[in-house]
């Protein structure tokens, strides 16, 4: 299949941000829509569209009717699950429908979701879960958005993909729902205090539990490759690095990393405890010359509660993707450390060495 030109929605976060990267390295037209523009040059386009308006959202992507190829990665976070299924169904719907409204030549649409759609948000549920496990009782955006999704594609005659990776490992700046900023952050403030390192989770999920996490650089490749490949057409698959970790085998290597000392965990809640430091933080960019991102704006320590309590198994299988024909794989481990130095290099954080 030729795609020669992408649009890449909700560019600013953490998935959409590695996809327009790794297009644009491709030498693929690549457009990326997203709230915020770039704060630096970038290879591909930046669109600005509210895709929560239908009318705005078709003058938003009129400069995008050569799209063949759509890469739907915006999300909006609602407290509320019944409106955050009515907003992200409505994003997909009306970015679609403003893609046949300029008569884009669309052939194929990824979407993403994840372990929330076996219910790993709720308590245990079946591991490894699997592709054709059945639903739950909703309301689950994810559901909403797949019935949408398969609905327009036979009505539009494009073939989609479905992925469900967990834990996405990457740097989108001002994505505050993101785990890796999340350990990123509470490492260099631990560290700025003269603290050793402890887990701030359950004991259990220190412990006990195997967790996954999909690097977005591996689910970037997977999303390239399933534009043309047969076996991808109209499917759903989930995708992880290829490894199960434990966050206490985690842990250790990132105290060795940062020179630090590891202690036993120190069950805390994070939202309640985090917010407070923002002049430690503050006395961090200072010290280190780090780019001043604002307190606020640089961690969801809710998010990080939710991994770090979750005290049940978090794995699915990833046998349906490789019989398909992905074989891409990453050690988490070392991708993790591989990714808190590149924090360093862009000056977000200070580095391991300092």
């Amino acid at each position: 299949m030729d795609l020669g030109s992408v649009l890449v929605a909700g560019a600013g976060g953490v998935i959409g941000r590695s996809m327009v990267e790794d297009f644009a390295a491709r030498g693929t037209r690549t457009r990326g829509v997203s709230r915020r523009a770039p704060q630096a040059p970038t290879a591909w386009e930046h669109l600005s569209a509210d895709l929560s308006d239908p009318a705005a959202a078709r003058d938003g992507l009129r400069a995008a009717a050569d799209t063949d190829r759509l890469v739907f990665a915006a999300y909006v976070e609602q407290t509320d699950p019944v409106a955050q299924v009515a907003t992200n169904v409505e994003l997909l719907d009306n970015t679609l429908q403003a893609l046949a409204a300029n008569d884009a030549p669309l052939k194929h649409v990824t979407l993403y979701q994840g372990h929330k759609f076996y219910g790993s948000h709720l308590g245990r549920f079946k591991t490894p879960a699997k592709e054709d496990d059945p639903r739950l009782i909703g309301p689950n955006f994810y559901y909403d958005q797949e019935d949408l999704l398969r609905t327009r594609a036979e009505e539009m005659g494009f073939r989609f993909t479905v992925f469900r990776p967990e834990a996405v490992m990457g740097y989108a700046q001002g994505t505050p729902m993101n785990l890796l900023m999340v350990i990123a952050a509470y490492v260099a403030i631990s560290k700025e205090l003269g603290l050793p390192l402890r887990f701030p989770g359950a004991r259990a999920a220190y412990d006990d539990i195997f967790y996954q996490m999909t690097d977005a650089r591996l689910l970037a490749s997977a999303t390239h490759w399933a534009g043309s490949a047969p076996g991808a057409a109209d499917e759903v698959f989930n995708i992880t690095n290829g490894d199960v970790v434990r966050w206490s085998h985690l842990w250790r290597a990132v105290a060795a990393h940062y020179g630090m000392t590891l202690e036993e965990p120190k069950t805390i809640r994070l939202e309640e405890h985090m917010p407070s430091q923002d002049a430690v933080w503050q006395r961090i960019v200072a010290k280190h010359d780090l780019v001043p991102t604002p307190y606020g704006e640089l961690v969801d320590w809710r998010f990080g509660d939710m991994i770090f309590h979750s005290a049940w198994d978090n794995v699915s299988s990833t046998i349906k993707l490789r019989h398909a024909g992905f074989q891409d794989s990453f050690d988490s481990e070392q991708r993790l450390l591989e990714l808190l130095d590149d924090l360093g290099r862009r000056r977000i954080v200070p580095p391991a060495s300092s």
